[in-house]
């Protein structure tokens, strides 16, 4: 059976020795690479991709959300395990920003192996998260192009920008903007980038 490359980031030195060691020694596992940020795991994966990235929740700087979120749309990006405490919103937080499996800090050794182990075989690897929060917000009901163009007009970017950005006709972007339009519940572009900030500002406090 093929080994498992796997990624591990996390801003506590003590914390990262002892997942490397455990990691070494499970011969499921190859270990790639550490970081003890969100920028240096990013530059590595780019080079050298790997198929599981363990990431601590409060990685800094960018943070896992941010980090899962910019390497989503990329071709081989690993699947995300984070590693954080269960308690509070975490998990769900987590899977919003589109990771594969949550791992509690606090949790036993064997159940972070576990968790990686199944998240590399496509499982979607969560502790009970309320999956009513997240429909909460409409913005979660967008599409991966519909949260690209909401991302992008919030940059200021005109109709024809977009088109150039996006690689898609202007038609097909007022196409997209409309559907935007009508699931934020909103009438123009000034609503939809003010609900976007609006959006980020509050997952930031819940982070």
């Amino acid at each position: 059976m093929d080994q498992i490359d796997i990624m591990l980031a996390d801003s506590n030195p003590l914390v990262l020795s002892a997942m490397s060691e455990i990691f070494d020694r499970d011969s499921r596992f190859s270990l790639v690479a550490t970081s003890a940020t969100a920028e240096g795991f990013l530059g590595t994966v780019m080079r050298v991709p790997v198929q599981v990235g363990v990431v601590d929740w409060h990685l800094p700087v960018l943070g896992a959300a941010k980090l899962i979120e910019v390497l989503r749309e990329h071709e081989n990006a690993p699947r995300f395990v984070v590693y954080g405490e269960a308690g509070g919103d975490a998990p769900r937080l987590a899977m919003q920003a589109g990771a594969a499996g949550f791992a509690n800090r606090s949790g036993d050794v064997q159940g972070l192996l576990e968790t990686c182990a199944e998240v590399a075989a496509g499982k979607m690897v969560f502790p009970f998260v309320d999956v009513r929060k997240m429909h909460q917000d409409p913005i979660y009901s967008l599409s991966r192009k519909e949260r690209a163009i909401l991302e992008a007009l919030a940059k200021g970017m005109s109709n024809r920008e977009l088109s150039k950005e996006l690689g898609i006709s202007t038609n097909t972007v007022k196409f997209h903007l409309s559907n935007v339009y009508e699931k934020l519940s909103v009438k123009n572009r000034a609503q939809a980038i003010a609900y976007y900030y609006s959006s980020q500002f509050s997952r930031t406090n819940e982070g």
